[in-house]
C-alpha cells in the first residue's frame, strides 16, 4: 500500500489552462444566450416585468471581461435575441451593437472604472435599450409607461447578478 502524497504548499500554477481555448471562447457567447432563452420559459403574470437577460448578461461580459467579445458581436447576439424574444427583427442587433459602441466611447473618456460607474453604465444604456425598443415594438398612443418604468428598474437592479454570473464564470475561465 502507497503513503498518502504529500500536498505541495503552493497551488499557483500561473501557466495552467483552467479551461480549454475553444470552451473559454464560447461561454460568454453561451451565456448570453441562455439569456435571451430565459424569455421562452413560460412565466403567468400580470405585468410583463421579465427583463432583458441577454442583454444584462451581454453588458456584464462587456463591462467586466473586456476581450470577451469582439466588436462585431452584438450584432449576431442581438439578431439571436430577436429570433427568440419575438421583438421586431433587427431591434436587439441595432441596439446592442449600438450599446458597444456607447461603451467604446465611455472607456476612450475614462480611465479606470469602479463598479459602481459600470453600474451607472448599464443602467443608462439598459433604460435606453429598453424605451428604444418600447418605440419600436409598440405604438406610440399605447399606455405602457408606468410597467415599462417598472421593468427598467427591475433589470437595472438585476445586472449585479449578472455581473456576479460573469465574474464568477471569469475567475473559472481565467484572465485573458
Amino acid at each position: 500500500m502507497m503513503p498518502p502524497r504529500l500536498m505541495d504548499s503552493v497551488d499557483y500554477k500561473p501557466f495552467e489552462t483552467k479551461i480549454p481555448a475553444g470552451r473559454s471562447r464560447a461561454i460568454p457567447w453561451a451565456t448570453v444566450m441562455a439569456g435571451s432563452l430565459v424569455t421562452i420559459i413560460p412565466v403567468v403574470a400580470t405585468i410583463p416585468l421579465l427583463p432583458p437577460f441577454g442583454f444584462v448578461m451581454l453588458l456584464a461580459w462587456r463591462l467586466l471581461a473586456r476581450f470577451a467579445f469582439k466588436p462585431w458581436a452584438a450584432a449576431p447576439l442581438g439578431f439571436f435575441d430577436d429570433l427568440v424574444s419575438g421583438q421586431p427583427l433587427g431591434s436587439a442587433v441595432l441596439m446592442w451593437s449600438l450599446a458597444f459602441v456607447a461603451i467604446d466611447m465611455i472607456e476612450q473618456r475614462l480611465a479606470f472604472r469602479d463598479y459602481w460607474q459600470d453600474w451607472l453604465i448599464a443602467g443608462g444604456l439598459i433604460a435606453a435599450c429598453i424605451l428604444v425598443g418600447r418605440f419600436i415594438a409598440v405604438p406610440v398612443g399605447a399606455h405602457v409607461d408606468t410597467i415599462l418604468i417598472a421593468q427598467i428598474a427591475v433589470t437595472i437592479l438585476m445586472f449585479p447578478l449578472a455581473a456576479r454570473i460573469v465574474a464568477a464564470i471569469q475567475n473559472k475561465r481565467g484572465a485573458e
